[in-house]
């Protein structure tokens, strides 16, 4: 056997080997993903697919491609695909909550905690545009979880905002004729609407996060208590100067 033959031989020995996947994860489509909990495999997956197709075009099948399932393993988690949009919107409104139990305490004031939670809402979605795009927009494809708004959990993030207002009424940091918890849709409002158009629009980095910070300067400055108001007949005369 000739010189250049063996060392043909062994460098097809040597050659590098494929990439292994990590422990834990597959390659699906060309794509590593998570093999470990189905169920969040399966809602990360509808997700993208949610995001690129749109509510009403995405069919099962693709949700379950995308997380390397079969079609059939998507009704062991959920009965439908309206079931599947309303836990992936819960299922993220959880992770707030859990997120404000641990956070909010370090925080000495309630202003401070208020700001946290306007930082954090964002906070959570910047870099994930598809994520933003479906818990503000893909939802609204969906009429049964538009009147599951007031579900359980959803209603409990909305209390949990509430409640550091009211907090910060009686501490005297927060004006106190405001209603806490129409203050808190109004917060939530607010953020949906910012997240909504950051996904729409260019997703920039960085973007939601300097949302957050004037957001919250201004949320603060509405809700920061008002000086004494004049009386009704100083008011009445200063209308009718203005008026003239």
């Amino acid at each position: 056997m000739s010189e250049s033959s063996l060392s043909a031989r062994r460098t097809r020995r040597v050659a590098a080997p494929a990439a292994p996947v990590a422990r834990g994860r597959k390659k699906v489509d060309g794509r590593v993903v998570r093999t470990g909990d189905k169920r969040e495999r399966i809602l990360d997956a509808a997700v993208r697919v949610f995001a690129s197709k749109g509510f009403h075009a995405t069919r099962v099948s693709e949700v379950a491609k995308a997380a390397g399932v079969a079609d059939g393993t998507i009704y062991l988690y959920f009965k439908s695909k309206d079931e599947l949009l309303v836990s992936l919107f819960e299922d993220r409104v959880e992770r707030l909550l859990t997120f404000l139990q641990t956070e909010l305490p370090r925080h000495a004031t309630a202003t401070a905690k208020l700001r946290h939670v306007i930082e954090l809402q964002l906070g959570l979605l910047e870099g994930e545009r598809d994520l933003a795009e479906v818990v503000t927009v893909i939802i609204r494809q969906s009429t049964k979880l538009m009147k599951e708004y007031a579900a359980p959990k959803f209603t409990a993030y909305l209390d949990a905002i509430a409640r550091v207002i009211a907090e910060g009424q009686a501490s005297g940091e927060l004006r106190a004729d405001v209603s806490p918890h129409l203050a808190a849709r109004a917060i939530f409002g607010a953020l949906d609407g910012i997240a909504m158009t950051w996904a729409l629009g260019k997703a920039d980095r960085g973007g939601l996060v300097r949302a957050a910070g004037q957001l919250a300067e201004m949320v603060l400055h509405g809700l920061s208590p008002r000086a004494p108001t004049s009386s009704p007949r100083a008011r009445k005369s200063s209308d009718s100067i203005t008026e003239r």
